[in-house]
């Protein structure tokens, strides 16, 4: 990965709207985290409630399908938002640690969106 350079006056208005799209983020897929969780349980009551001669008929996902569907739906997810979690904390960082004077280390990543977004 390679770091670039900058003023920190450069990025400061910059970071304000990366940190609230990146947060926008986040919800977005906690929001998706809950509702197949939501899914999930309504399922498991629905196969629960049945009888037990209908439960034989009705099939139920085997157990290695439920845990991809785990890692698909929640592990992977709950992983995105960590490293997003870590992006916000970092241009929070520069936000409160910096003078607007400083050359700051911007990252690849955030330079590609510093140039694609104009302030």
């Amino acid at each position: 990965m390679r770091v670039n350079k900058r003023k920190a006056a450069e990025i400061y208005p910059f970071l304000e709207a990366y940190i609230a799209h990146r947060e926008a983020q986040i919800t977005e897929i906690e929001q998706a985290i809950g509702r197949y969780e939501k899914r999930r349980a309504m399922e498991e009551r629905s196969y629960q409630s049945m009888s037990a001669f209908r439960r034989i008929f009705a099939g139920k996902k085997p157990d290695h399908h439920l845990a991809v569907e785990y890692i698909h739906y929640v592990k992977k997810p709950m992983e995105q938002i960590r490293s997003l979690r870590l992006e916000v904390e970092q241009a929070r960082a520069i936000l409160t640690e910096s003078q607007p004077t400083d050359l700051i280390d911007v990252s690849e990543e955030l330079e590609k969106e510093l140039q694609s977004k104009p302030v």
